[in-house]
C-alpha cells in the first residue's frame, strides 16, 4: 500500500529542500505520476533548538506539535523531521500525538550495525545543542558504538561554520565552512572515529563520503531511504537504473 510522507521541515529551510531532494533522487521512477505524495510543512520560525536546549530559550514544542497536527489534517500517513536537534523533543510530541514518525536517530544506528559492522567508535559533527544533549551518544552507546565529538575550541568552530553569518544557514556551502568541518572530520579521526555521523542536517551539504576515509554517517540519506521504503517505493539504484 502506498503512503504519503510527512515532512516536518524548516530547521532550517536548505536541509529540508534538500532532504526532499534526496527524496526525489533516490525514488526510483521514470515520469512524475511514479513519485511519492509528499506533504512539506516548513516552518521557519520555530524556536533556535539549541537555544532552548543549553540556555532555556522559547521551548520549539508546540510549533512542532502545530506541525505534526497540520501534517496528519491533510493526509500524511507518517512524519520525518529533517532536523536532528529538535529530535529532542520527540518523546514529548509523540507524548501528545499519536502518529507513525521515523526517528532519524533511530534510523542511522540501525544503518550503522547493518552497513559498518564491528564499529566500536563513531565522531559527532552536529551543533552544540546536539553534542550536549547526547542525542546520538545514547541512541549508538545503547548498541555498544562510542560516539567522541570535537574539542571545545573546535566545536566553537563548528558552531560558526553552521550558524555563523557567513555560514552554513546562510547560505555559504564553500570556503571557511566547507574547511571548518572538513578539519573537524579529519580531528576525529586522529581520536580514533572509525566512522563520521554527520549530525546536524547541514552538515551533508558541505561533507560528503568521497571526503573522508572512514565511512560517513549520514542520516538525512538514511532517512531518505527509509521513507522511500515505508511508502511502499522501491529504491532507484546507486548507478541510476
Amino acid at each position: 500500500m502506498r503512503k504519503t510522507i510527512g515532512i516536518l521541515g524548516g530547521m532550517g529551510p536548505e536541509a529540508t529542500a534538500y532532504f526532499y531532494g534526496l527524496i526525489i533522487k533516490n525514488t526510483k521512477a521514470v515520469n512524475d505520476q511514479e513519485h511519492i505524495k509528499v506533504i512539506i510543512y516548513a516552518n521557519p520560525e520555530v524556536p533556535p533548538r539549541t537555544d532552548a536546549i543549553l540556555e532555556g530559550g522559547e521551548s520549539p514544542l508546540p510549533y512542532l506539535v502545530e506541525g505534526v497536527r497540520i501534517l496528519k489534517g491533510n493526509g500524511a500517513d507518517f512524519i520525518v523531521m529533517p532536523c536532528v536537534t529538535a529530535h529532542f523533543w520527540l518523546p514529548e510530541i509523540l507524548a501528545q500525538e499519536r502518529v507513525s514518525f521515523l526517528s532519524l536517530l533511530d534510523e542511522a544506528v540501525l544503518y550503522a550495525q547493518r552497513k559498518i559492522p564491528g564499529l566500536n567508535k563513531a565522531g559527532l559533527i552536529s551543533s552544540t545543542g546536539t553534542l550536549k544533549s547526547r542525542l546520538f551518544h545514547e541512541a549508538f552507546e545503547k548498541e555498544g558504538i562510542e560516539v567522541i565529538g570535537p574539542e571545545d575550541e573546535q566545536q566553537e568552530l563548528v558552531t560558526e561554520a553552521i550558524f555563523g553569518e557567513n555560514g552554513i544557514k546562510a547560505g555559504f556551502t564553500s570556503g571557511r565552512p566547507k574547511g571548518i568541518i572538513h578539519d573537524t572530520a579529519r580531528k576525529l579521526m586522529e581520536k580514533g572515529a572509525e566512522a563520521v555521523i554527520a549530525g546536524c542536517t547541514e552538515v551533508p551539504l558541505v561533507l560528503k563520503d568521497k571526503d573522508t576515509p572512514v565511512p560517513l554517517i549520514e542520516p538525512l540519506q538514511i532517512l531518505a531511504e527509509v521513507s522511500i521504503k515505508m511508502a511502499g517505493y522501491e529504491l532507484r539504484d546507486r548507478e541510476g537504473g
